[in-house]
Parts: C-alpha cells; structure tokens; sequence
C-alpha cells in the first residue's frame, strides 16, 4: 500500500499531524521505535494509577484553541501544579513565593521579601554575572540560592554551578504572593486516565507500527509515501555526519509501596546536593488517587551518550551553531519534513508541540 504520509515517531508531534491529515482524507502510515505510542507523555496504568513513565507531565497553556483542540481528545481534571522543595529537613514552596519567604525567614509581608532580597543582591556587588553560580545570585540573594537553586542544578546540569554558563537562568520568577501554583497560564490540568488515552484518542483511524526503527529500515519504508514527517534526532537522521549533538538524560527509579500516600504531593524537589536523585513523583497524586497503594519514582539526572534517550537539548552556542548547520541541510530535503522537539533540536512545552505541528500541517496542506 502507498501512503501520502509517513510519519515518524507516535508522540505529541506525530499524532497531532496524524489526526489532522486523515481528517483531510490523506493517508498515513505511524512508525515508532519504542513498544508503545505517546512519546515522553507516556502512561503506564499500574494497578489504576497512571504512571508518568518519562517524568512528570502537567498540560498548561495560555492558548484557548489549544486548550480547546486537546479538551476534543480528553477530559482534563483540574489538578494545579504546586511542587514542594525539600532542603535537608525544610520543606519550600515552589515557586518562589511568598510562602516560600515566610518559611525561610520568619516573615509575612511582601516588602520584607523584598528587603531582604534587595539587601543580600547589593552586598554581592555583582555588575556583570559571569557563570550561572553569580547570575542567580545577582537574582535572587544568597539564601535562595543556596538552598533552593544551588545543590537542584548542579545535580541537573553535573557540574558546579560556577562551571554553567549565566544563560542558562535568564531570570528567576519570584513572586511576591502567597500563591504555589507554578503556572501563569489560564489552562491546566492532566487528562483523566492519562496521556496515552489522549494520543490513542489522535491516533484513531490510524495504522501504527511499533517497536520498528524507522532508519534501520529507511529503504524500505521510504518506498511507502511520498512524503515524511520525521520526528526523531537530526544529527542521527544525517548519521552524525556533522557532529553529535548533546542532551542531558533522566533515568527512573520506579517501585509500588505498600502504602497510600508516600510524600503527599505529586512532586517533590530535593535540592540538597548529598541527596543523588533531583525529585520524587508520586504519580497517584496527579489524578487526586484514592488507591490502597502507590507508586513513586525517583528521578535521576545524567549525562548524555548516544544510545540513552535524550531529553533535554543543551542549547548552548556550540550545539545552536552545530544544530544551525543540520537545519540547512534539512531544509534542502525535498520530501522530508522535520517537526518536534528532537527534530527542532529545542524543549518544547506540549502545548507548543501541539501548536507547531498544527502549523506545520496547515502550511503542508
């Protein structure tokens, strides 16, 4: 059979710009490498709760006819991004907020806060940051930092806050609110069931073919369609030719207790350096779960070789100059059409993905 479009990888990009050339009247063909459909959003029931299998997902978007496109496919609940910081034996609201300030010095108004912060910049007497270790300092005050920035992104990044580029903490949002929802925007919310429903829900109508690795079988599936939409990594795409480009990992530590509530929130930082893992998800509390047992992951940063997944693009001026070089390759690909957050080489929130495989479809069709 002979299909207009071959799509690459069954994630948020793929099944978007699935649903929406079959509802056109095009045919298409899904392939996956993993066993499963979903990408990263992936859901794993266990024993009723929906495990978020490659970290935690919360949808939020400021978008109303994003928010309107996925409300299509799934029912969302109203769960409300609220992450705890955990500092040895102190625990922090995240973001930084006005809760967060009280419980750290003892305080009650905003211009406290405010006091206290402006107070611990100017005795840094920082003009220009010159690491990532100065910028947040110059940001948020030594306190802050030292406990709630500092050990968190050394973890993440594996190294020492003063061997990070500034750009990587552009600013730090600090609220001077008692308000824990870590979202500004007006659209919140986890799909009641979880994600895999919501991408089997785009992906209806569709032929899927999983576990089958579309460049270890490229000849012969490129021979299927006339046109691909490619969502994998695009150095792997060109064989590395040009040079690799980096990520940063996560792997999980995964076990079901025999208890019902294990940290009584759905995220919990540990930002303390001697601590190994960044965070702990106890999944359950995602979709308000009333289940005798749970299940927790511990979340581990790590560094990136080929063959692990990749996560998160290191979008420093080495790897933006490398990606920069794959792009104008990719561009003179005449039937290709590369989408995602591994074709893009950038972190994408899902809305955005969603919102870019819209686009990239409207512009095809």
């Amino acid at each position: 059979m002979k299909y207009d479009y071959l799509i690459v990888g069954a994630g948020l990009f793929g099944a978007v710009f699935a649903c929406e050339v079959r509802k056109r009247g095009k045919s298409c063909l899904v392939v996956e490498k993993r066993n499963h459909i979903a990408g990263n959003v992936y859901c794993e029931d266990i024993h009723g709760i929906q495990v978020h299998k490659y970290g935690a997902h919360i949808f939020h978007t400021s978008d109303k006819e994003i928010w309107e496109y996925v409300n299509q496919f799934a029912e969302f609940n109203h769960y409300v991004n609220a992450p705890i910081a955990r500092y040895k034996d102190e625990l922090y609201n995240l973001p930084f907020n006005m809760n967060t300030f009280s419980r750290m010095w003892g305080i009650a108004t905003p211009k406290e806060a405010q006091d206290i912060i402006a107070g611990q910049i100017a005795d840094l007497n920082i003009s220009e940051p010159k690491n990532l270790e100065e910028q947040a300092l110059s940001l948020a005050g030594r306190d802050v930092y030292e406990k709630l920035i500092k050990g968190y992104t050394e973890k993440q990044w594996g190294r020492e806050c003063r061997d990070l580029p500034a750009f990587i903490i552009r600013r730090l949002p600090l609220r001077f609110t008692y308000d824990n929802n870590y979202f500004n925007d007006r659209f919140q919310g986890i799909p009641i069931g979880g994600y895999t429903r919501l991408v089997e829900r785009l992906l209806e109508g569709v032929e899927v073919r999983l576990s089958t690795d579309y460049l270890e079988h490229r000849q012969e599936l490129d021979g299927l369609a006339d046109r691909v939409v490619y969502t994998g990594m695009i150095d792997r795409f060109y064989n590395y030719s040009l040079g690799v480009l980096e990520y940063r990992s996560v792997r999980f530590e995964t076990e079901e207790l025999e208890v019902e509530n294990y940290q009584g929130n759905a995220v919990v930082n540990y930002t303390d350096k001697e601590v190994p893992y960044t965070r702990i998800i106890e999944h359950k509390h995602f979709e308000f779960g009333k289940q005798p047992t749970t299940v927790i992951s511990r979340e581990y940063s790590s560094e990136w070789k080929k063959g692990d997944e990749p996560y998160y693009p290191i979008n420093d001026e080495k790897n933006n100059g490398l990606y920069e070089r794959y792009r104008q390759l990719a561009k003179k690909e005449e039937r290709i059409i590369f989408g995602g957050r591994l074709g893009g080489y950038r972190y994408y929130d899902m809305d955005k993905v969603i919102a870019e495989a819209l686009k990239v479809c409207e512009k095809e069709l």
